[in-house]
């Protein structure tokens, strides 16, 4: 039962965040500053998301195979290659790392 309430409250939550996204004015939206700000932080979004999943273990930080994956493809992107390529880096190299029994 606890589970269905917390389901209903996270609806209603959602809910009520996407009337507030359409109740702002759109001259606030307009503003350069505003306008900056989302450009941002999808990406931010993503950088936090991808260190957590890289380097978190439940409740503790780690530093295995992923990290070496995550190197790699860092690597791969400032070579400026395509968006496969970079994914590819990272899967083989993590792979090859916990081949290796390293990770």
């Amino acid at each position: 039962m606890n589970a269905w309430i917390a389901i209903g409250a996270t609806a209603l939550g959602c809910y009520a965040v996407k009337l507030a996204g359409l109740l702002v004015p759109a001259g606030a939206l307009e503003r350069p500053v505003i306008r900056r700000l989302a450009a941002l932080l999808p990406v931010a979004l993503l950088a936090a998301l991808t260190a957590q999943q890289t380097f978190a273990d439940g409740r503790t930080l780690v530093l295995d195979a992923r990290a070496a994956g995550l190197a790699a493809a860092a690597v791969v992107l400032l070579l400026r290659a395509p968006f496969l390529l970079v994914v590819a880096a990272a899967v083989v190299v993590t792979a090859g790392v916990r081949a290796m029994g390293a990770g």
